[in-house]
């Protein structure tokens, strides 16, 4: 699981609170992180290979918001890989594991390996939840029609850049001035919590906001395609939002326990002695959510392709072929309808207003559908309450 006691439990004069959950039942602990992320990125990639039977996607054209659901699926993934091998190394090599605690040890490979292996979980979940904001703000400027794929670049910039700066400005924080003395005190350690958490609370706090706004936005664009708003654009607008609450809900279950666990053991980094008996309850409830994190964190990279994608079966299709997109063949179809020039010149003229119509249509479509990418119902009742399919 990705947690900041990770990078701190490298610390050979760490803290009581960290030395209390790290030292518990390490073995089982290491164990449920190897069985919940293995499950996880098995499952994970299970859902995103195609699947026999399954009718292609109806996208215009690879959208900036389909790229990002899928960069986040790999974040997930390497940053389960990551868990597997840190825990696998934890279980296998005891006595490897047992030289971090040495101070002034001059084997540097066992901290090494402590504070790579953290690095990389935390580089990659960061990332992650960087994506998801990404992710939210391009489902508003989409359907705003303010992002394309240009934007995609951007995006690259801001999550890997940002990710990159507050895990090395964090860490650096943290082992000052060295790792084998990394100073004693909350001054130094809370800087590398706050960067660890901070892009989780942009998740939790920011992500709800532009999901309701493009919710809203979305029933505007509704509106105004064909002037009504029929049943199959209610139930469309509908299960877009159903599909963010969908994610949140996903991101909440995961990373709570996250949130609770650290506010209990910064809690009990406070205390003079946190081995008192009036303390008992907090310690026990610490190690609760010490092994719920265990379980939960790595499940994310498998549940948010469940809120994605949906259920996509068992069926795996190996064999990859380039299909015909349905939209392409409606535009070449309608495109074959308007070949032919009329004699009269006023036909011409309405023909041109259609063509536009259509085209505005039409973006107004392409947008809706990367938000509802992966939803097949969805896709097709977009479909068939397009002019393009209606015969305009």
């Amino acid at each position: 699981m990705a947690s900041p006691r990770l990078e701190t439990y490298c610390c050979p004069n760490r803290d009581a609170a960290t030395q209390l959950v790290m030292n518990f039942q390490p073995e089982v602990f290491c164990g449920v992180c190897i069985g919940s992320a293995s499950v996880s990125l098995l499952l994970t990639i299970l859902q995103l290979l195609p699947k026999k039977g399954q009718s292609p996607r109806k996208m215009p054209k690879a959208s900036s918001s389909s790229t990002i659901l899928l960069l986040i699926s790999i974040c997930d993934i390497l940053g389960g890989l990551g868990m597997i091998f840190r825990s696998s190394v934890w279980l296998g090599f005891p006595g490897f594991i047992a030289n971090i605690s040495v101070v002034n040890g001059t084997d540097m490979w066992p901290s090494a390996f402590c504070v790579g292996s953290a690095m990389w979980i935390q580089l990659l979940y960061s990332a992650g939840f960087w994506w998801l904001f990404c992710y939210a703000v391009d489902s508003y400027l989409v359907v705003r029609r303010s992002a394309g794929l240009s934007t995609i670049v951007l995006y690259h910039m801001m999550t890997w850049g940002l990710a990159v700066m507050l895990c090395g400005e964090g860490i650096a924080l943290l082992y000052y001035p060295s790792l084998s003395s990394c100073e004693n005190g909350l001054e130094h350690a809370i800087p590398h919590y706050i960067t660890t958490y901070a892009p989780l609370l942009l998740v939790l706090v920011v992500n709800p906001i532009l999901f309701r706004r493009t919710v809203s936005a979305v029933a505007s664009l509704l509106k105004g395609r064909q002037g009504i708003y029929t049943e199959n654009e209610r139930r469309l607008g509908t299960e877009i939002q159903i599909r963010f609450f969908k994610i949140m809900l996903v991101f909440i279950i995961c990373w709570s326990s996250n949130i609770i666990n650290e506010s209990l053991l910064f809690y009990l980094e406070m205390q003079p002695d946190i081995n008192e008996t009036p303390l008992k309850n907090i310690r026990s409830a610490a190690l609760i959510t010490w092994i719920i994190m265990g379980v939960l964190n790595p499940m994310q990279g498998f549940l948010f392709t469940l809120a994605f994608y949906g259920w996509t079966g068992w069926r795996v299709d190996l064999k990859w072929r380039k299909r015909e997109i349905a939209w392409e063949s409606m535009s070449s179809s309608t495109a074959g309808e308007n070949a032919y020039p009329s004699p009269v010149n006023y036909q011409s003229n309405i023909h041109e207003s259609k063509k536009i119509s259509t085209t505005d249509s039409q973006q107004t479509d392409e947008a809706i559908s990367m938000l509802s990418e992966g939803n097949t119902s969805s896709d097709e009742r977009l479909t068939r309450s397009s002019p393009i399919y209606q015969g305009w």
